[in-house]
């Protein structure tokens, strides 16, 4: 049969070489054929002591059967024995089978009067047993060690008790027979081997397309549900659990009453087939999902026909096309930074200058205070948007936080021109950090900047603490004493380009998120023991 083996590197079962069937299954066939055997030596002991008033066996030489048919139930017997021991090999256990078969049945033959007697018959399914067993050639080994049997028993009736001529003619057609009969069970043998190949074969293939189907459908990004004529849920996969509340352990229910929203809409489809649906939302989940039907079957313009229900995750739709605009959007910056930031630098000194004028009035300073303002505004626009080609180019290094952190709060002040006492620091005896010291600068830049511009910006309004947490992590909190982040602002937090300042880019949580998760690290906003009044954002990152 065909061994099925399990590749352990990809998980999937390989059909593997033809070998012969397994040492318990030949053994139970032994057993089997010994059990028949012990039967029929039964049967002649009780037709020669039972019926012995009718003669049915063992006319021409009663001492003979008599001593056949017990040696024949004594040998099957302990061949009974040895093959529920094991005792030998199996191949010596046929081979003694078949032996003891041809002598025993052709002495009783020879007992009850020669060929004629149809004792011999007998033998065909010895043979037929021995062929299927023993799956080889060794059938054919057996049917010419029956042959021999008769054959020699025929002759000796021959010689010693004058038996007709013509009798060898039914002997020698009862010897073809036997070989016959080896043909016949090795074709077979070789036809139901070819049969087991072909059944395993294939079930090694439904096992492993089972394994693919499980696989696609447990790892598929998109949620599916397969719904029947009648409106069941036969099958669904957890990406549909997390977008729809409802379909959680729904197999076997209805869809109106897993998913009454999917029904709705589904009863829709089935009226008009061309029809595209708007973004849904779910309420628990608080998902957005976009629904596609598919029928299954050749009759699909049924009304109740089986569907195929595909969800697809409206956020990671979004997500997907935010990252693709911000692709084309960093290589667009990229290519015209200089060309962007010469002008920007020109603006900005012809503005420095101007302000040396001390003829300039009150109106000349507003303008040259606006000119500064967004001139530095345009130019922290282009350096954020340039980061977000640098996510690949990250260098991690042991940093001692305590030092860094001090250092980074005066050269923040500088140039943002802050108030020293505005931002406070508490670092303690901490381990060193892992993190590229340009990403680390700049996602503490735009954390502290946003902290500093909602903060009321007074002494101590900004917050800065380091310390070790659980699992060998360092955590840097940053805090403001503002009034935090609107409810409905949350889940747009760390979106591009959202920002609620008229003077912000809406780029900085997201480039300081994109800059920690290529660090290793995970940026977060906290709700809940924050060290101030107003908001709080958390950088969890790796110790050295």
């Amino acid at each position: 049969m065909v061994i099925a083996r399990v590749d352990s590197r990809s998980g999937f079962q390989r059909r593997g070489v033809f070998l012969p069937t397994s040492e318990s299954d030949i053994w139970r066939s032994l057993v089997s054929f010994c059990v028949v055997r012990v039967a029929i030596a039964l049967v002649f002991v009780w037709a020669f002591w039972g019926l012995s008033r009718f003669q049915l066996i063992g006319t021409y030489a009663p001492r003979v059967a008599a001593a056949a048919t017990i040696s024949f139930l004594a040998v099957s017997i302990i061949l009974f024995l040895a093959a529920r021991l094991r005792a030998i090999t199996h191949q010596l256990h046929l081979s003694a089978q078949v032996v003891a078969d041809v002598v025993s049945l052709t002495l009783i033959m020879y007992a009850s009067g020669g060929v004629r007697s149809g004792i011999g018959l007998l033998l065909f399914g010895s043979l037929a047993a021995a062929g299927l067993v023993s799956r080889g050639r060794m059938a054919y080994f057996h049917a010419a060690l029956a042959s021999i049997g008769i054959l020699a028993e025929q002759v000796w009736q021959f010689v010693t008790q004058a038996a007709p001529a013509n009798d060898f003619v039914p002997t020698g057609l009862l010897a073809a027979g036997y070989f016959a009969m080896a043909g016949l069970s090795h074709s077979l043998t070789k036809y139901a081997r070819g049969a087991e190949q072909a059944a395993i074969e294939g079930s090694v293939d439904l096992a492993n397309l089972a394994q693919i189907n499980e696989i696609v459908i447990r790892d598929i990004q998109d949620g599916f549900v397969v719904v029947d004529e009648a409106g069941l849920i036969r099958q669904h996969n957890p990406q549909s659990e997390a977008m729809i509340s409802g379909l959680a352990d729904a197999n076997g229910r209805t869809l109106a009453d897993a998913a009454p929203q999917l029904a709705v809409l589904l009863t829709q489809w089935r009226l008009d087939r061309g029809r595209i649906f708007p973004m849904t939302h779910d309420a628990r989940t608080q998902k957005d999902f976009q629904v596609r039907f598919v029928a299954i079957g050749d009759d699909d313009r049924r009304a109740t026909c089986p569907t195929v229900v595909f969800i697809e995750d409206a956020g990671r739709i979004r997500l997907q096309a935010q990252q693709m605009k911000l692709v084309a959007l960093g290589r667009l910056t990229a290519s015209i930074a200089h060309e962007i930031r010469n002008p920007l630098s020109s603006i900005n000194h012809a503005a420095e200058l101007l302000q040396d004028d001390t003829s300039r009035t009150v109106a000349d300073t507003r303008l040259l205070t606006i000119i500064s303002e967004n001139s530095q505004r345009l130019d922290r626009m282009v350096q954020e948007v340039l980061y977000l080609n640098r996510r690949d180019r990250a260098h991690p290094e042991p940093i001692d936080g305590a030092a860094y952190l001090n250092q980074f709060v005066l050269d923040f002040c500088a140039n943002e021109k802050v108030g020293m006492g505005a931002v406070r620091v508490e670092a303690g005896e901490c381990a060193r950090l892992v993190f590229d010291r340009g990403h680390f600068d700049q996602v503490l830049w735009n954390l502290t900047r946003n902290a500093y511009r909602h903060g009321d910006k007074t002494m101590g309004s900004v917050l800065i603490r380091l310390g070790l947490e659980p699992g060998d992590r360092i955590g840097l909190y940053v805090c403001d004493n503002g009034s935090g982040v609107a409810v409905e602002a949350l889940p747009h937090l760390f979106e591009p380009f959202f920002t609620t300042d008229s003077q912000g880019t809406g780029l900085g949580l997201y480039v300081a998120r994109e800059l920690a998760d290529v660090n290793g690290a995970r940026l977060e906003y906290i709700t809940d023991a924050a060290p101030l009044a107003g908001a709080t954002f958390r950088l969890s990152m790796l110790k050295a």
